[in-house]
């Protein structure tokens, strides 16, 4: 049954949630710092707690420590809709990625309770663990354990760049829960993310129907060359590991540009040594991140950076390693699914178009053990993973009355 146009969330209501939420982990420059299972990690998470609670709704919590908060519906035996996305941040990150698809949740469940709605299939808010991958790679960890992707055990191993692992920490935060990761079923997942891209903003949409998710390839380059000092070798003599990498994000830069318009590339993650200012660097190692919604596309990416990067190694003298260390197939989202958001978009008047994801979701995983579909909202200049990552109060409304909109009725209101 779908859902009368006249419904819709409390906008208020959500916003100040998230200026609650943005309190915790705040950045320097009013962003947010709150990377996973750090202690303010643990704040956020106690305050989403609360907030559940007060809604009437019990907390599961599985081995990885997410967090999954239902609200009954009225057949026992009828498999939950599940909505959500994660409340960790990068280290310079904003108070909307991630986090308005979580409290976009809680505000389903808060409306439902305003208005003495119930559905038929219970409506489960889920906050996953590591999605950023910031301090843990790989991102979407808890949900890539969730989906079969990865094991526990080496999800538990992951370390970040002091030696701690994501079992310590998961421990010493106290949010190691009893839950089999990935023994629920799904009826549905619904995730409602920023766009972190420019189009909706530039085309003036309120709404972007996430039909795919780019594929994502993840190389490590470790580039060997000879440490000597700046001055005084000879430019012939020298064997220049940061030379190296200059020149393969440039090859970056040139294979992304061959495939456009869709695929994009670039070196993130680097790091030079011995990093002094007067030694020409002996070691580089540095990320390629290639995105397409093409795999074919992407693999043909990957070779012609394997054969490249190879002979400018070659050409300088350089030993090289390149190693895949992350990545996932392009995604198609369900149909089903996809439509229940398209239709609410349209139900409620709000202007919408057909997108593709340039980024990674938890939504992308899920997808491979239930029907799953993303609603966006567009952000300011496209901006996101950076402080002055910005969403309008009418921006997060829209798009969370179309989530509540495809949530509900997939859930199915009872008369």
């Amino acid at each position: 049954m779908a859902v009368a146009s006249n419904l819709r969330i409390n906008g208020e209501r959500l916003w100040d949630s998230l200026m609650e939420m943005a309190k915790i982990g705040p950045g320097i420059a009013g962003g947010n710092n709150r990377q996973t299972l750090t202690d303010d990690d643990a704040k956020g998470r106690d305050l989403f707690k609360k907030w559940c609670d007060d809604a009437g709704l019990s907390m599961g919590v599985d081995q990885m420590g997410t967090m999954f908060a239902r609200r009954e519906g009225t057949d026992p035996e009828a498999l939950p809709v599940y909505v959500g996305s994660h409340l960790d941040t990068q280290p310079t990150g904003g108070k909307y990625d991630g986090v308005l698809g979580v409290l976009g949740g809680l505000e389903i469940i808060r409306t439902l309770n305003d208005m003495n709605i119930q559905t038929k299939h219970p409506i489960v808010v889920v906050n996953w663990t590591n999605e950023e991958g910031t301090r843990f790679a790989p991102p979407m960890l808890a949900s890539g354990v969730f989906a079969g992707t990865h094991t526990l055990d080496w999800a538990y191993d992951r370390e970040d760049a002091e030696g701690k692992t994501v079992g310590e920490e998961l421990k010493r935060i106290g949010w190691v829960g009893d839950e089999e990761v990935g023994a629920r079923k799904m009826h549905a997942f619904f995730e409602l993310h920023i766009e972190q891209g420019p189009i909706l903003e530039a085309e003036e949409k309120d709404i972007g129907v996430v039909t795919h998710g780019q594929g994502l390839s993840w190389m490590q380059i470790t580039l060997t060359g000879r440490e000597s000092h700046t001055g005084s070798t000879p430019m012939p003599m020298r064997v220049n590991a940061g030379l190296g990498m200059a020149r393969v994000t440039q090859l970056v830069d040139e294979i992304a540009w061959s495939h456009a318009p869709l695929a994009v590339g670039a070196i993130g993650h680097c790091d030079v040594y011995p990093n002094s200012r007067n030694i020409i660097p002996g070691k580089t190692v540095f990320t390629v991140d290639f995105r397409h919604p093409d795999k074919a596309i992407i693999e043909a990416m990957e070779n012609e950076l394997r054969e490249g990067a190879q002979k400018i190694a070659d050409d300088i003298g350089l030993e090289i390693e390149m190693e895949p260390v992350g990545g996932f197939d392009p995604v198609k989202f369900d149909d089903g699914c996809v439509t229940a958001i398209r239709s609410a978009a349209e139900r409620l008047g709000y202007s919408h178009r057909d997108i593709v994801s340039g980024a990674g979701h938890d939504a992308c995983w899920i997808n491979r053990v239930a029907p799953t579909a993303m609603v966006m909202c567009p952000c300011v200049d496209g901006l996101s993973h950076n402080e002055a990552e910005d969403i309008s109060p009418e921006w997060a409304t829209a798009g969370t009355d179309v989530l509540f909109h495809a949530v509900v009725e997939t859930a199915g209101i009872v008369d």
